[in-house]
């Protein structure tokens, strides 16, 4: 069982040291540098179907969403920057209510008391899920790895991964892609 854990963990730290811009200093994890790669519709993956807990211990499951495009956020509330982005994650999925689902994927937090501190404190709404092991993390390896905290990956309405962010993100760049991919591009 152990051996199976250490296992688990040294996938999940390679995974999200993976393609990134470095290391931060404050916390001493891997940051990604903003890069955002779209994928052309003819060429997009199916995304894996992601499903778990809420920080409020509420179940979830991509299953439950159907017409509208999804926003997976990785983030943890010891990473400054999710902690810098969060006010335009909360924007963009009000901007984008009709269009898109955001879900949070929190990962490396120790408990959920943080986590849930980070949420309140930023007024996010749309749901959490708590992943402290990184195991949703790693649902997108060999699609397109979320190798970075913060991460955004962007499912379009037939469940295929369309875009991701690698890093902090802004409303606007958000906005754009949510659109795009909405309009089927």
């Amino acid at each position: 069982m152990r051996r199976l854990a250490l296992a688990l963990a040294t996938v999940v730290l390679l995974v999200l040291t993976g393609c990134t811009g470095g290391t931060s200093a404050a916390g001493g994890f891997v940051s990604g540098d903003g890069t955002i790669t779209t994928v052309p519709v003819g060429q997009r993956v199916p995304a894996p179907e992601i499903s778990g807990t809420t920080l409020e211990g509420e179940p979830w499951s991509s299953a439950s969403v159907n017409g509208k495009v999804l926003v997976y956020n990785v983030w943890g509330s010891w990473c400054q920057p999710c902690i810098k982005e969060a006010p335009a994650l909360v924007k963009a999925a009000a901007r984008t209510a009709t269009s898109a689902q955001f879900v949070g994927i929190n990962s490396r937090d120790i408990g959920k008391p943080q986590a849930q501190a980070f949420v309140r404190e930023f007024g996010v709404t749309y749901p959490n899920l708590y992943d402290p092991a990184g195991e949703l993390v790693l649902l997108f390896a060999g699609k397109l790895p979320l190798s970075a905290i913060p991460s955004t990956v962007i499912v379009d309405t037939q469940g295929r991964i369309a875009a991701r962010v690698l890093g902090e993100t802004t409303e606007a760049t958000l906005v754009g892609l949510i659109d795009d991919v909405a309009a089927g591009r």
